[in-house]
């Protein structure tokens, strides 16, 4: 009887027998049926072929499908608007521009639709065919966002406080003095002008110097809000020699902090905490007496309850918006805290006798934020940034530091010094 075992020893017998190729030979030779293999290959190949059909065809009537509810959901929002045909189609060559892949999104999506009309607006300029109705584009332009709800209301100024969501051109106030540059080549010199007029048309600016324009170029302008650098890029409307018409923009990048001279002074000044809010229990305020007059007064109560306590101190620097301070009062970074300091006259300067009383003081009060605080001998010196001025406000804080620099310089001009260089003063006590 034969087993299993010598079956398999044989058959191993035979096949180490052969050489790699003849097992090779072997193999190629009994890979089976022409036929069949090539039937096979067929069968894959049409295979695959229905299955990319197929998932062509899925993705098409997928896209089909959503193509057909973003343009249903497009026209509920037009007849919502109540937009024109004309409106409509202006509408999607903005979406187009802009690059949106749904042509809805256009309704709620101003930087979207600023940065499709803006390619709009420059193309019209940059063919000499359609520039003359490019007026009457930025016109329907102009009306078609208002339509939309996207314009954001002018205000007379944009003041430090202001977030990044309000920043617009439309915000630019007349008057403002404002610096262009063209985008190509860089490096251009900056060009001084001054806002004369700020519309739904553009802003009009009003050049030092003449300039050669070419239109359909980029521009940059950049100015100053409060403390900051702020610029955004635009295009050439109009130009008539002397008034450039630019387009405005939604999309106004902050750039950096701006330099002020720093000065020393001696301004006697008060300082408060002044947090969004506290608590106080009782023992806080049992001591407090409230005005007999006022007793059954609840506002009274309330008002006297959360009176700011004011400590007095010294402003020491003056830098812009910036204040370095000094008092016992222990703050700590980034805390909020009222300040209120004379503005003209330094400790030494207020006579002490009773003309002191018809001497004009110009005091200033403000929330300010702790930037840095470090301790000293007899208390604590802090960097406070005002952060409720306006642009009048800040040149006023400047024009006094100027002036209170000039000051400090007659003080010192006679020293004699050893020859060697004077430090340079830092620009900004806002570290």
């Amino acid at each position: 009887m034969v087993t299993p075992s010598a079956i398999t020893g044989c058959f191993n017998t035979v096949i180490l027998a052969l050489t790699p190729l003849e097992r090779w030979s072997a193999a190629r030779d009994g890979s089976g049926n022409a036929v069949t293999d090539r039937w096979f290959i067929v069968v894959g190949i049409i295979a695959i072929l229905l299955l990319t059909a197929l998932l062509f065809v899925v993705s098409f009537t997928r896209n089909r499908r959503e193509r057909k509810a973003g343009d249903q959901l497009y026209s509920e929002y037009a007849d919502k608007r109540g937009l024109t045909v004309r409106e409509r189609q202006i509408l999607l060559e903005i979406a187009g521009k802009a690059g949106l892949k749904r042509n809805e999104s256009v309704f709620t999506l101003a930087v979207a639709f600023d940065r499709g009309a803006a390619k709009m607006i420059k193309e019209s300029f940059a063919d000499p065919h359609a520039r003359e109705g490019a007026g009457q584009l930025k016109a329907e332009l102009s009306f078609l966002r208002e339509k939309l709800g996207l314009r954001k209301p002018t205000s007379s100024s944009a003041g430090p406080l202001a977030t990044s969501m309000d920043l617009s051109s439309r915000t630019i106030a007349v008057g403002k003095k404002v610096r262009i540059t063209r985008r190509k080549p860089p490096g251009s010199d900056h060009i001084e002008s001054i806002v004369v007029q700020n519309t739904d048309d553009g802003l009009s600016i009003k050049l030092e110097t003449p300039v050669r324009i070419t239109f359909g170029e980029s521009w940059c302008v950049r100015y100053d809000v409060g403390s900051s650098v702020q610029e955004f890029d635009t295009a050439i409307v109009s130009y008539d020699g002397d008034v450039l018409v630019l387009n405005h923009s939604e999309n106004v990048r902050f750039v950096n902090r701006r330099r002020f001279l720093r000065v020393s002074v001696q301004r006697p000044a008060l300082i408060a905490n002044f947090p969004f809010a506290q608590t106080l229990a009782d023992s806080d305020t049992g001591d407090r007496d409230v005005p007999a007059a006022n007793a059954h007064s609840a506002q009274a109560s309330v008002l006297l309850l959360g009176l700011p306590e004011f400590v007095p101190a010294v402003v020491t620097e003056l830098a812009g918006p910036g204040l370095r301070i000094e008092s016992s009062l222990e703050v700590t970074t980034g805390q909020r805290v009222l300040v209120v300091f004379d503005l003209d006259h330094d400790y030494d300067s207020i006579p002490t006798n009773s003309d002191s009383r018809q001497l004009a003081h110009k005091i200033v009060e403000d929330i300010g934020i702790v930037r840095h605080v470090r301790s000293i001998k007899d208390g604590f010196s802090m960097a406070v940034e005002l952060t409720g001025l306006s642009d009048s406000n800040i040149s006023e804080l400047t024009r006094v530091a100027n002036a209170a620099s000039l000051t400090v310089d007659d003080k010192y001009r006679n020293i004699p010094t050893s020859g060697d260089a004077v430090e340079s003063v830092p620009e900004s006590v806002i570290a």
